[in-house]
């Protein structure tokens, strides 16, 4: 499918599938949308030391990338694992800029390492963060009791509605600890009853900007 780098809200960027008019990050602004979901929503409200993120769409890097640069401010060391089935480009990493973006120095060398790593091997990118990038289907994710935190930032429901489904919470559910928590910018009734089924309790929270809503589920058994 064609793709092609856009500038969002806030002056960042992202990706859009022209085919589907769907973008890897909010129009309204990529950064601020990735800080208010996946960081103050969820990175920071855990109560530990050591924390293991799962991201469902490693996709640009971004949340993998501002998780990197937030972790020593709130002195954690994190364990990371992406998982992404359709890989983006160097090129593309390179157009998006999300270093540059973020305005703080010495963050273009962990982002390419992030980019360049060898797939389905933890390497440590800093001594307070180790990351692994699996290249599968999300639908073949299949742990136990493994995440404190997980950002599901999947393509929309619009476009890939087998992604939002009990089947697939259910996979997510078993993968976080219990007292495990997942993020994520969705906010539609039908996300919200798929993960209660499977046993999370669900909670509406403010959206990032051009969103009402998000929600946040715990895994509280």
């Amino acid at each position: 499918m064609k793709r092609k780098i856009i500038t969002t809200g806030d002056g960042s960027k992202t990706i859009q599938i022209e085919d589907w008019n769907e973008q890897y990050h909010s129009k309204h602004g990529a950064i601020q949308e990735a800080y208010h979901v996946f960081i103050e929503h969820g990175l920071r409200l855990l109560n530990k030391t050591e924390v293991s993120i799962l991201e469902i769409g490693f996709g640009t890097g971004l949340n993998a990338l501002i998780t990197f640069l937030e972790a020593p401010k709130l002195e954690l060391k994190v364990d990371y694992v992406g998982v992404e089935a359709y890989p983006v480009s160097m090129e593309e990493v390179d157009a998006l800029d999300y270093a540059q973006q973020l305005g703080v120095d010495g963050l273009q060398a962990p982002f390419q390492s992030m980019h360049s790593t060898p797939w389905e091997k933890r390497i440590s990118i800093r001594d307070d963060f180790s990351l692994c990038k699996q290249k599968k289907d999300f639908k073949d994710i299949d742990v136990q009791n493994l995440f404190n935190l997980i950002y599901f930032d999947a393509f929309g429901a619009r476009v890939q509605p087998e992604l939002w489904t009990e089947e697939l919470f259910k996979k997510m559910y078993e993968a976080a600890k219990p007292g495990g928590v997942l993020v994520t910018y969705a906010a539609k009734g039908s996300v919200r009853r798929a993960m209660q089924a499977v046993g999370f309790t669900v909670e509406r929270l403010p959206g990032p900007p051009g969103k009402r809503e998000m929600l946040r589920a715990t895994k509280t058994i």
